[in-house]
Formats: C-alpha cells, sequence, structure tokens
C-alpha cells in the first residue's frame, strides 16, 4: 500500500486537503496516525501535515486558556501557568508518547485512552474547527458525539477554563499498569464554590462509555448544595447512571460500574 504525505505551511490549506480527501488523515504528534499505518489500516492512503505555528501556541492569559491543537504534553507539563493541566498531562502514556502526543490527537484517542479529553469535558471545553464548512467553535460535547464524523475537519485549538482556584479542579486516573497504561476509569470534576455551594458542577468520565461523557446524574445531586459527606455520597451513588461502558482486558463493564462511585466519592473528597 502507498502512502501519500503532504506537508503545508498554513492550516487552513491542511483542512481544505483533509476535506477534499475521505481518506487522508491528519498526522500531528502521530501516536495514533502512524500506529494505524504500521498496523496495516488500508483506508489511510494520505498524511496530512501543517508547519503552521499558530497550531503550537499556548494562550494562558484571561479566565479561559486556550490550547493550540499541536501542542504536546510535555509542553504542558513545562508551563507553570498551566499547573491545573500538569496531572491530566502526566498521566498520557510516558516520557517518549508525552513528547509527541498532542491536545489536538487526544480527542480522537479511543476508549480506553483519551484521559486529557476527560479532564477538558470538565472544564467546559470548546474546540475550533477548520474544514469545507470553514471555521467555527463547538462545545466539546457536541465534538464528541460527531467525533466519527470529523475525519474530514482540521482541529485547530481547544479553549477551557480556568479554575477559580487548585481545590475547584480535580482529576483521577485508575490504572492497571501506572504511570502509562490504558484507563480502568478516568475522572475529572469541575466544583466552583460561590457562597458555600457548589455552583456550575462538571464531572467528566473516561472508559465509561463509546466517548468521554458527563455524570449529569452526579452533577445535580451536587448542584447548589456544600460540598460535604452527604453531598458528596448523594453523588456517588449516581455516578454510573446513564454509563455505558464496555468490557475490555482491563475490565468488566459491571466492574466499572461498580467502582465508578467509589472512585468519584474519593475523588470529591480528596482521598487516595
Amino acid at each position: 500500500m502507498t502512502v501519500t504525505v503532504k506537508t503545508f505551511t498554513s492550516s487552513s490549506e491542511a483542512a481544505a486537503a483533509l476535506s477534499s480527501d475521505r481518506n487522508a488523515r491528519y498526522l500531528g504528534g502521530g501516536t495514533l496516525v502512524m500506529r494505524a499505518l504500521n498496523e496495516g489500516d488500508i483506508s489511510v492512503s494520505t498524511v496530512v501535515r501543517a508547519n503552521d505555528h499558530a497550531l503550537t501556541r499556548i494562550d494562558p492569559s484571561g479566565p479561559r486558556i486556550t490550547l493550540g491543537a499541536g501542542v504536546t504534553f510535555a509542553r504542558i507539563l513545562g508551563e507553570r501557568d498551566l499547573a491545573f493541566l500538569h496531572a491530566p498531562a502526566r498521566s498520557i502514556g510516558g516520557p517518549a508518547v508525552r513528547n509527541m502526543g498532542t491536545v489536538g490527537g487526544n480527542l480522537f484517542a479511543p476508549s480506553p485512552y483519551g484521559d486529557f479529553t476527560v479532564a477538558l469535558l470538565a472544564l467546559d471545553a470548546t474546540v475550533a474547527l477548520q474544514g469545507g464548512f470553514g471555521s467555527r467553535d463547538i462545545p466539546i460535547e457536541e465534538f464528541l458525539q460527531s467525533r466519527e464524523r470529523q475525519a474530514g475537519t482540521l482541529v485547530l485549538s481547544v479553549s477551557c477554563t480556568r479554575p477559580t482556584n487548585p481545590e475547584a479542579f480535580r482529576y483521577r486516573k485508575i490504572a492497571r499498569i501506572k504511570p502509562k497504561g490504558g484507563s480502568v476509569i478516568t475522572l475529572a470534576a469541575h466544583l466552583p464554590i460561590s457562597g458555600g455551594r457548589i455552583a456550575g458542577a462538571r464531572i467528566a468520565l473516561g472508559s465509561m462509555a463509546p466517548t468521554q461523557i458527563r455524570a449529569r446524574a452526579a452533577e445535580r445531586a451536587l448542584e447548589g448544595r456544600a460540598l460535604d459527606a452527604a453531598t458528596v455520597a448523594a453523588a456517588a451513588s449516581a455516578a454510573a447512571e446513564g454509563t455505558s461502558p464496555s468490557d475490555n482486558a482491563l475490565g468488566s463493564a459491571w466492574y466499572r460500574r461498580e467502582i465508578v462511585g467509589v472512585h468519584l466519592r474519593r475523588l470529591l473528597l480528596g482521598q487516595e
């Protein structure tokens, strides 16, 4: 099988090439595309690249931060202003993967991967896209629900909420092989507090559905309440509601449903 590599100087040219070729895939860090090619995926006949510095830009100013789709996890770990994202970035693979893997690529990582996307979902992220439709920003939930139909579009950047204080955002990855194994469950919670009560709770789960999802029943149990033992217990008991995990080598669907509430309770209480 012959694979053609096309390199462009701008993201708009790369997006046009993707939208015009159904068998084209974008190559960022290569942790997904090169694996597919090495495993003999014949659906990829064209690899598209872009040398556009805008794709690797980080804007950490203001209440929302923007990460170019080509920003690597190693770069995030090197940015003091992004300390709240260090735990999710550090949970991605080993050093070699973090040096190559990108924010944009992680949006497409299948379960049980895509852990950084769980954090972005909890932080109310928006995804900037470019394709045959032009450019647009969409909520990350909308992107994930239509992810399989996004093959012909280019992710330009992701922006997300900066937590008002370190305690407002919490993240945990449950893996059998640490630190770089696939996820049994990944959890992230953003719990802004106003007047002593939670206002705008967002809880995201990985490996509990075909894509990353919000735990809306648990969010409802938290919203407008103080983060006390009774509230946490109510959220934990609702954690599995609306989930649809699958069986794989890391754990069964039954096991994931059984333990997600346990780990959510520990996350919310700050327990190891």
